[in-house]
């Protein structure tokens, strides 16, 4: 018998603004309104402004490690517009702080957590989002699990997304998460934010793959591969992946390629295996400078806006530090009191005496030892 082609798929490319700020209107019609633009460019600002701070805080020894979001605002804050604040869930990994802040996380909660005080991880009453993951990969299984909690409960008009990078699609557990979602048709979002780097490992090193977007191929889940430092193409291909999932046609897959401007993390160095003449490159596609351009050519920013959104940021950024180091220091009570709902008599006592030891905790038994011996 011939050979009969089994299966066929394509992958589109999606860029409406490029780095030159040149605007496929095309494309771009029915996206976002100048004022929300606007909004998105000041929230962006504010955000680079609050990560430079962390730092800093980092480096004077304020805070412990610390994962730059710089240069990747523009997909975290595109892909927040789209979603539903209030009614859909937001599922991060780790440099997703723009999308957390839109969809309600107060700011200081971000530095809660790097400074190592688990009141950063309390998610507000009310706010759809799960704390930051840290373990690579492990939180898509969650986030499935939410969405697959919305389809159960037959909610209408809800959707979950889920944050990661190009690192995590080699993890077990993304493909789990995939498989499940896929053939469970639940309304949920992948959204991979490709910075071409795995900590030290560049991403043609750790798949085969020319795209991270083709892995949803295998899962028959829709599939793009979008400009992640574009604020439109990233608003329009989750938008249309929302409107999917919440009309049932089950979960999609973005790929966002971005780049991060700055290291791994506060512990590591980059330059120890990153060209700098492919970071300048990316320097140049910079989200926050593209998206200013765009403004700046429709005569819709000009340089006092911009000093005024400078000075704003700076005290804005300063009231957060303020409220996350001035905040009163939590006790040892916390430890015990939020891991079981009903405290055991024996934890009990460990939390009121801090001692595991019988004479720690009973120290009356001195005096009975005392009197047995003399006897």
């Amino acid at each position: 018998m011939p050979r009969r082609k089994a299966y066929e798929a394509k992958i589109d490319w999606l860029q409406i603004l490029d780095e030159n700020a040149k605007f496929d209107a095309r494309q771009g019609k029915d996206t976002l309104t100048d004022e929300q633009v606007i909004d998105a460019y000041e929230q962006m600002w504010i955000c680079r402004e609050l990560d430079e701070t962390a730092f800093k805080l980092q480096r004077s020894g304020r805070m412990g490690t610390y994962p730059q979001n710089k240069g990747q605002e523009a997909a975290a804050l595109g892909s927040a517009l789209a979603m539903s604040k209030g009614k859909d869930w937001l599922v991060p990994c780790y440099r997703e702080n723009a999308a957390l802040f839109m969809h309600g996380l107060p700011m200081h909660y971000i530095l809660l957590h790097w400074m190592g005080d688990e009141r950063g991880n309390q998610i507000p009453e009310g706010v759809h989002q799960t704390p930051l993951s840290i373990p690579i990969g492990t939180h898509m299984l969650h986030a499935m699990g939410i969405a697959w909690s919305m389809k159960l409960r037959n909610e209408k008009d809800r959707a979950v997304i889920t944050y990661f990078g190009d690192g995590a699609t080699s993890e077990g557990d993304f493909h789990g998460a995939m498989n499940f979602a896929s053939t469970l048709k639940v309304p949920m979002i992948f959204f991979c934010q490709n910075n071409e780097w795995a900590i030290s490992v560049p991403r043609h090193e750790q798949m085969n793959s020319p795209t991270v977007a083709q892995k949803a191929i295998a899962y028959e889940m829709p599939t793009i591969r979008v400009d992640g430092n574009d604020l439109f193409a990233v608003y329009k291909a989750v938008k249309e992946a929302r409107d999917r999932a919440v009309e049932g046609g089950g979960p999609s897959f973005i790929e966002a390629v971005t780049y991060r401007l700055g290291d791994h993390t506060t512990a590591d160095d980059a330059r120890r295996y990153r060209d700098q003449a492919e970071l300048d490159a990316w320097k140049e596609k910079d989200p926050i400078i593209r998206t200013r351009m765009y403004l700046e050519s429709k005569d819709l920013w000009s340089e006092k806006q911009q000093k005024k959104l400078g000075a704003r940021a700076k005290k804005i950024v300063s009231e957060v530090v303020k409220t996350a180091e001035g905040i009163e220091a939590p006790t040892t009570d916390d430890i015990f009191n939020y891991t079981f709902e009903q405290i055991p008599d024996e934890l009990r006592i460990q939390r009121d005496t801090m001692r595991t030891e019988s004479l720690g905790q009973f120290p009356e038994q001195a005096g009975l030892r005392s009197q047995t011996q003399k006897v």
